[in-house]
């Protein structure tokens, strides 16, 4: 029998529309079609367009892409940096009802002729700087179907150095139509990107995004930074990863300005913030790490209350100081591919503004509470998937659930399978949960190393040495020991000019860790990170063993 409250009461276009952040751009072009969509370039080379300008080149892309014979559940790939045809791909391509895949530009050929292949490429957009490797990747393809190759030029750039395709995307554009009538997904589950994960033990896994977790994820990134109307994104952070955070999609909802950066580098940054009114980024530790530590020259004039959002490390109590000193507000937040990017925030209260630095790091290290559109974020005993008591100390495993999580790995059931066991998808990061409901990372569950039968937290180590003045970036990682199994080596990268010995490292670490926790090896050198400036612990464990790690 019908419910009460179901019958005579259908779903119909009238009363139902599957979510997307498609809508975003189409709303804000339509409401906002004069204001500033994008900006590209410095200078007399700049490239400004509006948002109606921008909604119709997506349309176009969309279209041209259709008439090619590119559609529902069909993959388009780019290795794109963060330029105006990134942007346009995040709506173009699923306007189209294919499925975005926007690879690492900092992997390897063999890597992306995996993707490539895995994924079903249909087409390939390529910027000109990523040509020679695109090329190479090509030519390591075992699928024998033929891609759409489409090349970009970028004034910016220069001279394109080959040629890959027979059309260049703007000629791509102009065949087809700028008042493209595209359709909204038939169901929100459907496919809007593809991700693929680090790779670092095996082959990449391919994370499936979907437009509800899109949408509500960029919904989500709005209301945890309060983001007004006409913000001013500075995009330091690459798109490839994780569509951006899901940023390019929030940015179209705010009706806000893309202001592109092909990479990252100090001074073009700062150069922006004060020629745009810069308003917001984001950014791995590093990338803040390069604007804290860069000559106060390049930081005169630029204006005051910019908001910063970082992820990937917690951000030490220098770089909060340092970004203080500057005028910026730091927020913490925390992800991972699987779950569209940033799904936690540790959202601050004003009375830890009367807090002196070293409690304000300590609280704001936190990796926080569930982003507002998140059903549930916990810590679960692996095992029982029971909360674990919130206490600060009892470790446990960190689990989402919700909307904002991947439809799950593409071609992959049983990693899917195991990702989702219970009900929850399982991080693999280890953690606690304070009694205000904080979640605070310990480790990686294979980063925890265990010395003479005890845990230590690799990152407890980590916080630790990112106190020592003259530390940039540091990393610690097992070393194998004949006596207690596994030790604490700590890889260092000092701040230029820095002297620091470590024996000093050593010192300091004694004064804040249990005698076990603290490093018996240290090694200074630049630490390797990837394209997003997280650092690689796989390359350092490694490394952990070998005639650089200086026994103190």
């Amino acid at each position: 029998m019908t419910a009460l409250y179901d019958q005579d009461l259908p779903r119909t276009e009238a009363n139902y529309a599957s979510l997307t952040p498609l809508s975003f751009i189409e709303r804000t072009a339509q409401v906002y079609p004069d204001r500033l969509a994008i900006v590209h370039g410095r200078g007399e080379q700049v490239l400004r367009r509006t948002w109606a300008q921008t909604y119709a080149r997506c349309r176009q892309l969309a279209s041209a892409l259709s008439r090619a014979g590119i559609g529902k559940n069909d993959t388009v790939a780019v290795m794109l940096p963060n330029t105006p045809p990134m942007v346009e791909a995040h709506f173009g391509v699923p306007m189209a009802g294919a499925v975005l895949n926007s690879l690492n530009t900092r992997l390897d050929p063999e890597t992306i002729a995996f993707m490539l292949d895995h994924g079903e490429a249909k087409a390939l957009i390529v910027d000109p700087e990523f040509a020679p490797v695109a090329q190479k990747a090509l030519a390591l393809r075992q699928a024998q179907t033929p891609l759409l190759l489409i090349d970009v030029e970028d004034a910016v750039y220069g001279a394109a150095p080959l040629r890959l395709g027979q059309t260049t995307y703007d000629e791509f554009l102009a065949s087809g139509d700028p008042e493209f009538a595209w359709q909204l997904p038939a169901d929100e589950w459907d496919a809007i990107a593809l991700n693929y994960t680090s790779g670092t033990t095996g082959n990449p896994k391919g994370v499936v995004y979907h437009h509800r977790g899109a949408a509500v994820n960029a919904i989500s990134n709005v209301l945890e930074w309060d983001m007004p109307k006409f913000s001013v994104y500075l995009w330091t952070l690459p798109m490839f990863h994780c569509n951006g955070w899901c940023f390019p999609w929030t940015v179209a909802a705010r009706a806000g300005v893309n202001v592109c950066l092909r990479r990252v580098d100090p001074e073009a940054i700062f150069a922006m913030m004060r020629e745009h009114g810069v308003t917001h980024y984001c950014g791995a530790p590093i990338v803040h790490g390069l604007l804290v530590n860069a000559p106060a020259a390049l930081k005169a004039g630029v204006p005051a209350g910019i908001r910063a959002m970082v992820a990937g490390a917690a951000p030490p109590a220098s770089m909060i100081e340092g970004m203080e000193q500057m005028g910026f507000d730091l927020t913490h937040v925390y992800g991972l591919t699987e779950v569209y990017g940033p799904a936690t925030v540790c959202a601050k209260h004003e009375a830890w503004d009367a807090l002196d630095i070293g409690e304000r790091a300590r609280l704001n290290a936190r990796q926080g509470v569930r982003y507002h559109l998140e059903r549930d974020v916990r810590v679960l005993d692996p095992e029982t998937l029971q909360p674990v008591p919130q206490d600060g100390e009892t470790m446990g495993e960190i689990m989402f659930r919700g909307n904002i999580a991947m439809k799950g790995y593409l071609k992959n059931p049983k990693a899917t399978q195991e990702a989702f066991a219970g009900g929850w998808f399982h991080s693999g990061d280890l953690a606690v949960q304070y009694p205000d409901g904080y979640i605070k990372i310990k480790d990686r569950s294979k980063d925890i190393i265990i010395s003479g039968g005890e845990n230590i937290s690799s990152i407890e180590v980590e916080d630790v040495l990112y106190r020592h003045p003259d530390v940039l970036a540091a990393a610690v990682v097992a070393k194998p020991d004949a006596r207690w199994g596994e030790t604490p080596c700590a890889f260092v990268e000092l701040k230029v000019g820095a002297e620091t010995t470590p024996e000093d490292i050593v010192a300091h670490c004694k004064k804040h860790l249990a005698g076990f926790k603290v490093p018996r090896a240290v090694v200074f050198g630049e630490l390797p990170k990837t394209s997003t400036g997280k650092i690689q612990k796989f390359e350092l464990r490694k490394q952990a063993g070998s005639a650089g790690a200086i026994d103190v």
